[in-house]
């Protein structure tokens, strides 16, 4: 007998249908598409928490969470009904209108497209100007253990509470942690930005050596505090997201005296639905805590009186009054450290162009730190692509790597488009 090429699911009174439910979704853990669907009816309470009434932008891992995926701001042009939208303004100018969710049915026909993760705007539907969050995002670089990750966390705590502000701890799913904090309806992406990258600075200041608010990696120590994502058009993981990881790990809200001994890889598909059912959702009372940014805009003003203006900018966005060059500080030296060795539509391809630029330059990669290799996932028009430089700061200057053509040498931007958006719901 074949396999079953439709299941049915039913939630928030709805059947919804979920094509191709045996397909693997995790290999290693053996999870497949039914089972993805099926934890998030079971979290469904929890994940729309973060979800309800925000624009999302469709993350689609069509073939599993070992391929890569395609982005897809505009909804599919075959939809139910009962499925709502909402046009939304880009920092380029262009419009498209994205999927709003806003109960267990919705979610499951976007979990049926092939979405492991969920990705919310921080503004809801009813305004798109002004965002009702902030997200402070904790990215550990190369070598940062979890404990740094966790002192970290603490410490935003602190500076959220001296600011007057209830910050709503979760692990991202990952190697890192997300805190959220809910904020009044006040204040445009530029002030939360602002905001966000005062915070950063402050938490900075407090452990110079553990946290870092500089974007040019080859600058961070650290635990990376991610300001930009809250410039307008950038998207978090949302939390009970399952992640693409192989052991299918959870984006989990914890109270704050959990953090401080957690386990990230203790929430999974397989464990987080019992830990709802029995402990409640730790982030519940998040929609009741919205509070004010004066006060950390206030910092802000008192950092750029001390003479710290803007920082730089994602690059895709246009060039900001008083932002600073946006030029990694190694390319404005005269003498270059840091080449580029790899350009690959597939993560996989651009390490083994790694390898092959190290068995080139032996006694440059051996003194080479754990945090000279920065390996960059970059957004093409649809996809991700992965980018891989090498920092030779540490490699005396007449021993230095000329800069090569990169090795593969990917050009999203001529390349045809790996993926595009299926317009059948049969094709994931």
């Amino acid at each position: 007998m074949g396999k079953a090429r439709e299941s049915v699911l039913v939630a928030a009174g709805r059947e919804v249908v979920i094509t191709n439910p045996d397909k693997s979704f995790f290999p290693t853990a053996g999870y497949t598409k039914l089972d993805l669907a099926t934890y998030y009816t079971a979290v469904a309470d929890g994940a729309l928490r973060g979800i309800a009434g925000r624009p999302i932008v469709l993350k689609r891992y069509v073939d599993g969470a070992d391929a890569e995926p395609f982005f897809q701001k505009r909804a599919p042009e075959q939809r139910p009904d009962w499925i709502e939208t909402v046009e939304l303004r880009f920092p380029s100018g262009r419009v498209a209108r994205e999927i709003i969710v806003r109960d267990a049915a919705q979610l499951l026909w976007i979990v049926n497209l092939g979405c492991i993760d969920l990705n919310p705007h921080p503004v809801r539907a009813d305004d798109l100007e002004h965002p009702d969050e902030l997200r402070v995002d904790l990215d550990p670089g190369p070598g940062v253990g979890w404990d740094d990750v966790r002192r970290v966390t603490l410490l935003v705590r602190d500076v959220l509470d001296e600011h007057g502000l209830h910050g709503w701890p979760k692990t991202s799913g990952s190697r890192g942690m997300h805190v959220n904090v809910r904020i009044e309806r006040r204040w445009s992406f530029d002030d939360v930005r602002r905001a966000a990258l005062a915070l950063a600075r402050e938490v900075e200041r407090r452990a110079p050596d553990h946290a870092s608010s500089k974007w040019w990696k080859e600058e961070r120590r650290g635990v990376f505090l991610d300001y930009n994502q809250n410039a307008k058009d950038r998207t978090v993981a949302s939390a009970w997201s399952v992640r693409p990881t192989p052991d299918a790990r959870v984006s989990m809200p914890l109270d704050w005296d959990e953090v401080a001994g957690c386990d990230p890889a203790a929430f999974t598909l397989a464990t987080a639905p019992s830990r709802l059912a029995q402990r409640g959702d730790a982030s519940a009372g998040i929609d009741d805590a919205a509070g004010s940014l004066d006060s950390l805009l206030a910092l802000s003003a008192s950092q750029e009186a001390a003479g710290l203006g803007d920082a730089p900018w994602p690059p895709h966005y246009r060039k900001q009054r008083g932002e600073p060059p946006r030029v990694a500080p190694s390319r404005r030296k005269a003498a270059e450290t840091l080449v580029t060795v790899a350009k690959a539509a597939h993560k996989v391809d651009a390490l083994a162009g790694l390898e092959r630029w190290k068995v080139r330059h032996p006694d440059a990669t051996a003194r080479l730190h754990v945090d000279d290799v920065l390996i960059d996932s970059m957004r093409g028009r649809s996809t991700t692509w992965t980018r891989i430089r090498v920092n030779l700061r540490h490699v005396p200057p007449d021993e230095r790597p000329a800069q090569e053509p990169p090795d593969p040498d990917y050009d999203p931007w001529s390349a045809p488009e790996r993926a595009r958006a299926p317009k059948t719901r049969s094709s994931s």
